[in-house]
């Protein structure tokens, strides 16, 4: 566990912030390029991608705000705080807003929405996947109090003070759960992409896959940011991952009728 890769004086440079990052500019350089391969232009899945990710970081702020809106209601002043700015959010509010902001691009730019859509899937599976290295770095998403042979126990204060991880805890390592369902699904997610049969069906076959993955993982959570709908009857993260493994089996649903158009049509 090492939140701060390096210091200097009061500053630092944080290890989910680098891993984020670095997961970031790897899967976009795959979708890209994947994108590029599929008869997509260049120039506009790099705006596409960039585009994406700045919304996706306001959209995992804002859901995070929401999702734990009790303490930021009666404290506002923390929405517009150093520690909200270095908070990484809530992952689906980036995935939603990402994906918002990528279908209103590809409609205004008129590019074909599922194969693009496709073509930008496997990408969001390694970015994630490398991010969870981060969370587990940092502290952050851990999981509940366990006894099973693999828990891990954080032992750094700072991540107790700022994400609340209990130090001394044999702990689920749902960090790591996460980031191995993940580069599980991506290497499915590009054997796909070469035996695709209809436009959706990389997009598709990850929505299905990671909200199943997430909606799991989500029983061994531990930290109560995340939120909870229903009175407490499942996470905000289950919620929406209902919603996703919806939209996964939709999009392989209407294969009969793309099924005779070809995937690689213009």
């Amino acid at each position: 566990m090492y939140p701060q890769l390096f210091k200097f004086g009061e500053y630092f440079l944080p290890t989910y912030g680098v891993m984020a990052a670095l997961g970031l500019i790897l899967g976009l350089i795959v979708n890209v390029r994947l994108a590029k391969r599929d008869g997509i232009d260049e120039d506009k899945a790099w705006n596409l991608g960039v585009y994406a990710i700045l919304v996706g970081v306001v959209g995992a702020k804002i859901l995070y705000i929401f999702s734990d809106w009790k303490r930021f209601s009666t404290h506002p002043r923390e929405i517009f705080s150093f520690e909200m700015l270095q908070a990484g959010g809530v992952w689906y509010g980036a995935f939603l807003g990402g994906v918002g902001m990528g279908i209103a691009y590809v409609l205004w730019n008129r590019m074909p929405l599922l194969r693009t859509w496709d073509a930008f899937t496997p990408g969001i599976s390694l970015g994630h996947g490398l991010g969870r290295l981060g969370c587990f770095a940092a502290g952050c998403c851990y999981g509940r109090q366990t006894d099973v042979p693999w828990a891990v126990v954080f032992t750094n204060p700072w991540s107790q003070q700022t994400a609340g991880t209990p130090v001394g805890v044999h702990l689920h390592p749902t960090q790591i759960y996460e980031f191995l369902a993940e580069m599980a699904i991506f290497p499915t997610l590009l054997w796909l992409t070469k035996r695709r049969q209809f436009p959706g069906q990389i997009a598709g076959a990850y929505a299905f896959l990671y909200g199943v993955v997430r909606f799991i993982v989500e029983f061994y959570r531990g930290d109560p940011e995340r939120g909870f709908v229903f009175g407490g009857l499942m996470s905000t993260s289950q919620f929406v991952s209902i919603f996703l493994v919806i939209l996964g089996g939709a999009l392989w649903w209407q294969r009969p009728a793309q099924a005779s158009v070809p995937a690689e049509s213009h």
